[in-house]
C-alpha cells in the first residue's frame, strides 16, 4: 500500500512539474483567464465613470500632460487618427512598449477606437460592439497599472465631429 501511495505521489508531482493539470490541459503561467475575469469586473464601474462626451474629450485633450492613445493597426492609424494621438498597436501592448508611449502611469490617457466614428468605413472599420477596441484597451491599460484612463463614449460622424483628425488620407 505504501508503494502505491508513493507511486501516485511521484506521478502527481511529475505531472505538476511537467505543467499539466489532471484534466490534461497544459498550464501556462502567461495566460490567466480567471484573473482577467476578475480584472474586467473590477474595471467595469471605473470604465463606466470614465466614458466621456465629445466636448469633455476635447477639453481633456488640451490639458498639459495628456496622451491620446490610438491602439488600432498602424496602417489605419497612418491613414486617419485623432490629431495629436500617439500610436501603439494593441497587439504590441507590453510593460516596455507602453512605457515608451506613456512613461508615467499617472498620466491621463484618452482612448478611442473605430467604433467611435462613422462615415469612414475603410480606415475606421466598425467592429462588433462587444469586441470594440476601447473595451480591450481600457482593461489592458488598467491591468498594466495605468489608472487615469478616459474613453470617448459617443458614436460621432467624422464629417461633423469637433474632434480634429490628421493622417495621410486627410485632404
Amino acid at each position: 500500500m505504501k508503494l502505491t501511495g508513493l507511486f501516485f505521489f511521484i506521478a502527481g508531482l511529475a505531472l505538476l512539474v511537467a505543467g499539466v493539470v489532471l484534466g490534461g490541459q497544459p498550464q501556462n503561467p502567461r495566460i490567466d483567464f480567471e484573473t482577467f475575469r476578475k480584472l474586467t469586473a473590477e474595471v467595469a464601474e471605473i470604465r463606466e465613470a470614465r466614458r466621456v462626451s465629445e466636448d469633455e474629450f476635447l477639453r481633456l485633450a488640451k490639458q498639459p500632460g495628456t496622451v491620446i492613445l490610438d491602439a488600432r493597426a498602424k496602417d489605419k492609424y497612418e491613414g486617419i487618427h485623432v490629431k495629436g494621438a500617439v500610436h501603439l498597436n494593441f497587439a504590441d501592448f507590453s510593460e516596455e512598449n507602453l512605457a515608451k508611449v506613456v512613461s508615467d502611469k499617472n498620466t491621463r490617457v484618452l482612448i478611442y477606437c473605430n467604433n467611435n466614428f462613422a462615415g469612414e468605413t475603410r480606415l475606421l472599420t466598425e467592429k462588433r460592439a462587444p469586441t470594440a477596441l476601447n473595451i480591450s484597451t481600457f482593461v489592458s491599460l488598467y491591468g498594466y497599472g495605468y489608472k487615469n484612463i478616459y474613453e470617448l463614449a459617443p458614436l460621432l460622424d467624422v464629417k461633423t465631429t469637433k474632434i480634429p483628425f490628421e493622417g495621410n488620407s486627410i485632404k
